[in-house]
């Protein structure tokens, strides 16, 4: 397994701190990518949806929960107590957890399971601190202060 160190790039940014955590968590994936199948939708321009075949699941056995920047989607089967025998059994019904790293602007919204379909809305939230904004330009005053001149003020000041 390779390991990519992240700290010459870390030592010329600010706030990136949890880049090396997402890129150790990619490459250490312990579950395969292939369950269960999911779709991630983008609906407009700030709006995105996570869509999950969670066939056989109902929605008390199936968890949404967003802890620090990632939502953790698990689901186990609760035992009903029947004792089945399949012939074939191609509807998988095993447990899993699936994590999805968001974005610090991303929200999650409202979840619906409809027809073995897990849908998880996303929307993207920019603060108000975050947007661009316009700085507006005013002209210099005649007698622009220097520091210099402010601490002789005050060595003035305090004999």
């Amino acid at each position: 397994m390779r390991t990519f160190d992240l700290s010459p790039l870390l030592r010329s940014t600010v706030g990136f701190d949890h880049l090396n955590r997402l890129v150790d968590s990619a490459l250490n994936a312990d579950t395969p990518a292939a369950y269960p199948p999911y779709n991630i939708e983008k609906l407009g321009e700030d709006d995105y949806r996570i869509t999950m075949a969670v066939a056989g699941f109902s929605e008390d056995e199936v968890t949404i929960t967003v802890q620090e920047g990632t939502l953790y989607i698990s689901a186990k089967a609760k035992d009903d107590g029947v004792e089945r025998k399949f012939l074939h059994q191609g509807i998988a019904k095993r447990a899993f957890e699936r994590r999805f790293e968001l974005a610090d602007t991303i929200h999650v919204g409202d979840a619906s399971l409809v027809n073995g379909l897990l849908e998880i809305e996303l929307k993207r939230i920019i603060p108000d601190h975050k947007k661009p904004r316009n700085i507006k330009i005013t002209k210099a005053k005649a007698s622009a202060k220097t520091i210099e001149q402010d601490a002789s003020k005050l060595e003035i000041e305090a004999a």
